[in-house]
């Protein structure tokens, strides 16, 4: 069997990530700091999906095991030189974390001669993941290890969607998730193209999936989340009941819409279609979100280039609408949760400055102008 190692096995990993190399018949090395799953992986070698649908359609996962990246670095270098492929669902400020380990298993792949291509992957909600951790990772490189990673080492960018809510189960491994998943890869940075995942879109320029992904499934997640809040909801499925929220979501999808269709030319009926699909899935009663989990970390959230300020930035350029994405960055700074540390350091800000400093500050916006008329 090939031999995949994914960093990340949290319920995105065993949920989406793992089911997609299982049936592409890897053998998957899960590197995690998670005691409980990496041990019951290590032991058990295989673990359950259930789709979140009528039906309860159970996928099982073999070949499976699992190592502590923390107490066995050592064997997840040697993963890392052995492997076919490596990925990432991890989340995107952890992936500097993670760069020495994979540096250290690029070193050990030379040293043992192996030059077989190899793509590393970050699977993140983010633009340009795996280019970002290929910079990471070249920090701990010589020279000569970077002639050898250009050659051998593909980072090829990817676009991964699927709704894997919060959840706990008596078997740590068992992992719902909902029927419908995308993962799209950008075939022109891989140094492996040869050997193509099953049930993946190749294409050769992602960043229009990218953006097509992060400003309608993100953003609009997202603004369920906030928007269910703001009226006080406590889970996903809850909110997407009330018009008003629907309403929200409606209109946010269609701002967003109107920069992707300009930008990238989508055709506009294929992209109505595929924002009323998103929409479903958020209506989908088979999975209750917390509304905390999908509102979390709301200053990254409204970072320059995340799902809401850069959308505004770029209507605001194009002289196109963005009225209902401004009223959901007002719900994100009103939002309070006092077990988010980014929620109670923004109310904190708040406190302390007035909301167009507070904004700038946070978005990185140096136009004053862009920040009134957001507030407005």
């Amino acid at each position: 069997m090939k031999k995949a190692v994914h960093f990340g096995a949290g319920n995105i990993g065993r949920g989406f990530i793992g089911e997609v190399l299982s049936k592409n018949n890897y053998q998957i090395t899960f590197v995690d700091i998670n005691e409980t799953i990496i041990d019951a992986l290590a032991t058990r070698g295989n673990y359950q999906i259930e789709l979140a649908s009528d039906d309860k359609a159970i996928i099982e996962v073999n070949h499976v095991t699992g190592l502590n990246n923390g107490k066995e670095p050592e064997a997840v270098v040697e993963a890392v030189a052995e492997a076919d492929i490596v990925t990432t669902a991890i989340g995107p400020n952890i992936l500097p974390y993670i760069a020495e380990l994979i540096a250290k298993g690029l070193i050990a792949r030379k040293a043992q001669s192996i030059n077989d291509p190899i793509d590393i992957i970050a699977c993140e909600n983010m633009i340009g993941g795996s280019k970002f951790l290929q910079s990471e990772v070249e920090k701990y490189l010589d020279s000569e290890m970077k002639d050898y990673l250009s050659t051998y080492v593909g980072f090829p960018n990817a676009a991964v969607d699927r709704i894997v809510p919060n959840q706990s189960h008596e078997d740590a491994l068992f992992v719902s998730v909902e029927p419908f998943r995308e993962w799209v890869i950008d075939e022109s940075m891989s140094k492996n193209a040869q050997d193509k995942l099953e049930g993946v879109i190749y294409v050769e320029d992602l960043e229009p999936y990218i953006e097509r992904k992060l400003f309608s499934v993100n953003t609009g997640h997202a603004t369920v989340a906030y928007t269910g809040a703001f009226l006080g909801y406590k889970t996903i499925d809850e909110a997407m009941k009330d018009d008003r929220v629907l309403k929200q979501i409606q209109q946010v999808l269609t701002e967003t819409g109107s920069l992707l269709i300009d930008k990238w030319q989508f055709d506009q009926e294929a992209h109505h279609q595929y924002t009323q699909k998103i929409i479903h899935r958020f209506e989908n009663a088979n999975i209750s979100d917390d509304i905390t989990r999908v509102a979390r970390t709301p200053i990254r959230k409204l970072g320059y280039d995340e799902r809401f300020i850069r959308p505004i930035r770029e209507l605001a350029s194009r002289g196109l609408n963005f009225d209902y994405l401004a009223k959901t960055v007002q719900m994100i700074l009103d939002y309070k949760d006092p077990k988010d540390e980014e929620s109670v350091k923004l109310q904190e800000m708040r406190q302390s400055a007035n909301d167009t400093d507070v904004l700038s500050a946070v978005t990185g916006i140096k136009d004053k102008a862009l920040i009134e008329k957001i507030l407005s």
